[in-house]
């Protein structure tokens, strides 16, 4: 009787707990569920060992699980909004991406402060169907450990800009403006300065602090997304 009545109680507590499960994580957002940055990797990982311990073992109050699992959702959405809201704490809790593979040529340095080897590099880039690094203008190895590549112009799959059907411009961009925050690294690279950046802003009729993010690409052509945009079309499933 002692079997069945845990079997029992094992079986009603994943009856009850998933659907709470399925709430907080629509709570917690697609954030949490898509790309796993590091700390909603922790995240999971603790809501599932909370869940995992309360299924397992019926001696665990069941009320306790329930509480646990709906603090661990208001902790992760607290941290989404702070880092949404502060830049800097975002960049503590997460890693940068990072240039690996520049002109052709691996950046050892960025490599080893990744504690990533060649042989991982060659796997992400083979299984993108680039099988020499000679091939490749840059890499980029985002915050959730994918490989982002762009090849160099002769490996590239030829586009209607590349057979003159549309004007042509640089596919290459940089950040330059971040939530009205000025990248003055992006500046220096381009060889342009902030007076240049204010006369191409007021030549468009935009003050700094509208922006709410903008690149520039090699040939210093701005791209702005303003901090109020017009009502996109509605997408359903």
């Amino acid at each position: 009787m002692d079997i069945l009545k845990d079997a029992l109680m094992v079986a009603g507590r994943i009856v009850t707990i998933f659907p709470l499960m399925l709430v907080i994580g629509l709570f917690m957002g697609r954030r949490s569920i898509g790309e796993l940055p590091v700390f909603d990797f922790l995240i999971i990982i603790a809501l599932g060992a909370v869940v995992g311990a309360d299924i397992a073992d019926p001696n665990i109050e069941h009320i306790h699980t329930a509480v646990a699992i709906v603090l661990i959702g208001l902790l992760q959405r607290g941290v989404s909004v702070l880092t949404i809201k502060y830049r800097k704490f975002g960049q503590l809790i997460t890693f940068e991406p990072t240039v690996v593979v520049y002109k052709g040529s691996l950046l050892v340095n960025n490599l080893k402060k990744l504690r990533y080897s060649v042989d991982n590099i060659s796997q992400m880039l083979r299984e993108k169907d680039i099988f020499h690094i000679s091939d490749v203008e840059f890499a980029i190895l985002e915050a959730n450990g994918k490989l982002t590549v762009y090849k160099k112009g002769a490996k590239a799959v030829p586009t209607r800009e590349d057979l003159g059907l549309v004007q042509q411009h640089s596919d290459l961009s940089y950040p330059l403006i971040v939530e009205g925050t000025v990248y003055k690294k992006t500046l220096a690279y381009i060889k342009k300065d902030e007076i240049w950046l204010e006369s191409q802003l007021q030549a468009k009729g935009l003050q700094q602090e509208d922006i709410f993010y903008a690149t520039v690409d090699d040939n210093g052509e701005i791209y702005v997304s303003e901090q109020t945009t017009g009502n996109p079309p509605p997408i359903r499933h």
